[in-house]
């Protein structure tokens, strides 16, 4: 065991949700004292960076409850249980954007929050786009539009695209522009 490491001595669900679950762990420390830790729970994630034929980024509009804004954002979406990510991904794209991809490649995958939750999103780049329609959930809004990396840039500047997984989706398909030039 890493000298850095804290064992739960006891752990208690305080919340169960649709897509959350919150426990509170009571873990003792490397030096032997006992501390509290929050948690949240929660199954994973997908994120979509669908490039089209003309180098531009299908991005979502949606409330964002928390924010009490509207967001821009890369497709995404909740994984199932069991679901494999690059199925939820396939799903998420064609939900929310009725767009279907015939290339799929796999990004990164990283842990939203490591500091109070588990959430892990997985994201892919969507290319060889095709349309169709879409069919968000009955309780999921959205409208897609297109932009350019530019356009992009400049949306994170306003604070448009403001959630970490678009800003990161974007900062990909830069370097990704970037590395084919080279």
């Amino acid at each position: 065991m890493s000298t850095l490491e804290e064992p739960t001595i006891t752990s208690e669900t305080i919340f169960e949700g649709k897509i959350i679950t919150v426990q509170v762990d009571y873990v003792q420390l490397p030096n032997g004292k006992k501390a509290t830790r929050e948690l949240v729970k929660h199954p994973g994630a997908v994120g979509v960076v669908a490039v089209t034929e003309d180098d531009r980024l299908i991005v979502v509009r949606q409330f964002r409850k928390p924010l009490e804004k509207v967001t821009l954002e890369i497709p995404a979406g909740k994984l199932e249980p069991g679901e494999d990510p690059l199925d939820c991904a396939k799903r998420e794209l064609a939900e929310e954007t009725g767009y279907r991809a015939g290339e799929w490649t796999p990004l990164v995958s990283v842990f939203t929050s490591p500091g109070f939750a588990d959430e892990q999103i997985h994201l892919y780049v969507a290319k060889q786009l095709k349309p169709g329609e879409s069919r968000p959930d009955e309780d999921e809004f959205v409208e897609h539009t297109f932009i350019t990396i530019e356009e992009a840039f400049s949306l994170i500047e306003k604070g448009e695209i403001c959630d970490a997984k678009t800003v990161l989706a974007v900062y990909a398909w830069q370097n990704a522009a970037l590395q084919s030039h080279d």
